[in-house]
């Protein structure tokens, strides 16, 4: 029985991406087992690369013969499981609090949210609902990093150093933007648990050191200067390895849409809610310590909302 799915946001290049291989037996990497049957445009007017895209992947959906229909409630009514994939994390909140009561699966594409205190109450939201919800950016499963991380005969993961683009957009706060592909890198490795962060900017770079509370350091640079490839060095007790995470010839949202599509079959999300929120305090402890120098505890980011 093919899952019906449903799309929220029809704002990003992943539209298309997964419902090519969603739809199409001839695609290299096709997953079987889904289709997109209905979507909710969205859009954010204030967000350039929102707003731009939605028309042109509206038309191709149509083209594919998704209904398209006016609310993201009215997707979640028709469908099994949803891909939130609105751009904007801005908006998912409230995208989301539409859907929860529904009690479908959900995937919420990154960010999950902007702040700390959205994140929370997505969570908050899907615990009341008894909603099987998940997140995650396609890096956390690049099909090179998971070939490093098969290397287990040699020794506990000591640390990991994380490396890719950096660029910033204002409406989405410094790493919420790009930053957080690293940053899911980084906890793919070293899971839940990082205590505080600090970080040194630029104009060019910028460095974020995360301290986890067993005492592993894990490192992230960012680049909006120099190569834009995403590459990671995994420190184990008996060495070190470094992968070109680009180099690898499968690419990155086949990884993830096997991982996204697993969890609709079996209700299991692959990466726990908390370990998502914890993500999106982290990052807001790199933001603020981007703008004043200082190291930044996660519960005090926490606090202070």
């Amino acid at each position: 029985m093919t899952m019906k799915i449903g799309m929220i946001g029809l704002d990003t290049s992943h539209v298309q991406i997964f419902a090519d291989m969603l739809h199409n037996p001839e695609h290299p990497y096709h997953i079987p087992g889904g289709r997109v049957v209905a979507a909710y445009p969205g859009g954010s007017p204030d967000f350039g690369l929102s707003i731009t895209r939605v028309e042109s992947y509206t038309k191709l959906l149509v083209g594919e013969g998704v209904e398209i229909v006016d609310s993201p409630a009215e997707v979640a009514r028709l469908v099994d499981a949803v891909m939130l994939e609105s751009v904007d994390g801005r908006v998912h909140l409230a995208q989301f609090r539409e859907i929860a009561p529904h009690s479908k699966l959900v995937f919420v594409d990154k960010p999950f949210a902007v702040t700390g205190s959205d994140a929370e109450e997505i969570a908050w939201l899907a615990e009341k609902h008894g909603v099987t919800v998940m997140s995650s950016s396609s890096l956390r499963y690049a099909q090179g990093l998971e070939n490093l991380l098969a290397y287990t005969e040699e020794g506990p993961i000591l640390g990991v150093d994380c490396a890719g683009p950096l660029p910033l957009e204002p409406t989405q706060p410094g790493l919420f933007w790009y930053g957080i592909h690293c940053v899911e890198m980084l906890y793919r490795v070293l899971g839940s648990g990082c205590v505080s962060v600090q970080a040194a900017a630029t104009v060019q770079h910028d460095v974020i050191t995360g301290m986890w509370q067993d005492g592993r350091i894990g490192t992230i640079r960012g680049n909006r200067a120099g190569n834009g490839r995403f590459g990671i060095t995994v420190h184990r007790e008996q060495r070190s390895r470094f992968v070109d995470l680009m180099e690898h010839p499968k690419p990155y949202y086949a990884s993830l849409l096997e991982q996204v599509m697993a969890m609709f079959e079996t209700g299991e999300p692959g990466v726990p809610v908390r370990e998502t929120v914890e993500i999106v305090r982290f990052i807001e402890a790199a933001n603020r310590s981007r703008e004043t120098g200082q190291t930044v505890r996660l519960d005090e980011v926490r606090s202070a909302v």
